[in-house]
């Protein structure tokens, strides 16, 4: 991108982002491998990690937006190889393991550890016997240390093993990746994960990783504003890095328009001329997961409703935005009913203005397409929503 481009319409903005987030790519029509993983990481730097399995977890969801149908065991092939690591960056997310020098400072001083940190230093003995039981026996889950004295309340309800490997994940004493058969979090000691060159190499201070995290964040994200890319790895304190940044030319400054507040793209970022996808998003995909921005660049108002007392939901439970060519025009609310062999559509919903007839039959092909994948013979409606007649229609 010339350095001497200032401005973006709109139509742009969208367009250099999708293109940044891999949406300019066309699926691959051949064999899908490993290679194709890592470019789809090389486009989005993580994948978000969510235990919530109503359709799939979550994280199996940007890989089948870019690529389409693909080997299931794609991530837990990498991370077996020692490709890919847990950390919590954006949330929990699975991330390049040469990312690893990156995020020593937020295991060092993140302020979102402060009360754990504070927990774990009342607790100094108790801690190291709990690394030295990793580095022993792991790589462990946290019921494996069996210090649960009353019942377990729903969601996040740790007792003081569980809190005690999760302050080591977070400064960095253990590292974690999942157990296939239940998801459930594995704590490994990390000198069994992370190569001793990537540990014991050359330490970025504070300022310096959260500069190298922007600029892979301008790149994933394309253009942004400093909220925006801020969010991507969840960093704080960040705003005096911007000014360096454009001063190093690592980070191009352009007004969007519509957008109202400054914005930076990526010296190497491009405006494809057209984008031709056709992808669900899982709600957690960087195109989506900070809503502000969704906003900003689809005119897409949207928010997980999982948490929200089912009469109070809008649109549904697990709702999926729709993305064809370069806007997102509708939303689908879906589960997967393993038993039956069906995928459901619980809801489906068209954005204000676009053609129902168009957006239900790319949709249908779509649906079709994932029920194939998870090895579910059919797609069923079994709700409502103003899209549902057309795509009745659609899927004949």
């Amino acid at each position: 991108m010339p350095a001497s481009r200032t401005r973006l319409s709109a139509a742009q903005a969208r367009r250099v982002a999708l293109g940044a987030q891999g949406f300019a790519d066309p699926r691959p029509t051949g064999r899908i491998d490993r290679r194709h993983l890592r470019r789809v990481l090389d486009r989005m730097g993580l994948i978000q990690i969510d235990a919530v399995n109503v359709l799939v977890r979550s994280q199996e969801l940007p890989l089948f937006s870019r690529l389409g149908p693909h080997p299931r065991s794609l991530i837990w092939d990498a991370t077996r190889d020692g490709e890919l690591f847990e950390y919590w960056v954006h949330e929990a997310c699975h991330v390049p393991v040469e990312h690893y020098p990156l995020h020593r400072w937020a295991m060092d001083a993140h302020p979102r550890w402060e009360r754990l940190r504070a927990w774990a230093s009342d607790r100094a003995d108790f801690v190291a016997d709990v690394l030295d039981h990793v580095r022993n026996h792991g790589p462990i889950v946290a019921s494996d240390l069996e210090m649960r004295d009353r019942p377990k309340e729903p969601w996040w309800d740790w007792d003081d093993g569980k809190r005690a490997l999760e302050h080591l994940f977070r400064v960095g004493e253990v590292t974690a990746t999942r157990r296939e058969s239940d998801f459930a979090r594995l704590y490994h000691a990390v000198e069994h994960v992370i190569p001793d060159a990537l540990r014991h190499g050359p330490r970025l201070d504070v300022d310096e990783s959260k500069k190298e995290l922007l600029v892979l964040a301008a790149k994933h994200h394309g253009v942004g504003t400093a909220a925006d890319l801020a969010d991507y790895h969840r960093l704080t304190h960040t705003r005096p890095l911007f000014a360096e940044l454009v001063e190093e030319g690592r980070l191009v400054p352009v007004e969007v328009e519509g957008w109202g507040k400054p914005a930076y793209m990526h010296p190497d970022a491009t405006i494809p001329r057209r984008i031709g996808a056709r992808a669900l998003l899982s709600p957690f995909d960087p195109v989506v997961w900070f809503r502000e921005r969704a906003e900003r660049l689809f005119g897409f108002h949207y928010r997980i409703e999982i948490y929200v007392p089912k009469p109070k939901r809008r649109f549904g439970y697990y709702v999926l935005p729709f993305l064809l060519g370069d806007d997102l025009v509708g939303r689908v609310d879906l589960k997967a009913d393993r038993a039956a062999g069906e995928l459901l559509v619980q809801a489906a919903w068209a954005e204000p203005g676009v053609p129902r007839d168009l957006v239900a039959g790319e949709l249908a092909e779509e649906l079709r397409s994932m029920a194939a994948w998870l090895d579910l013979d059919d797609v069923r409606l079994n709700g409502g929503g103003d899209l549902r007649p057309a795509l009745a229609t659609a899927l004949g």
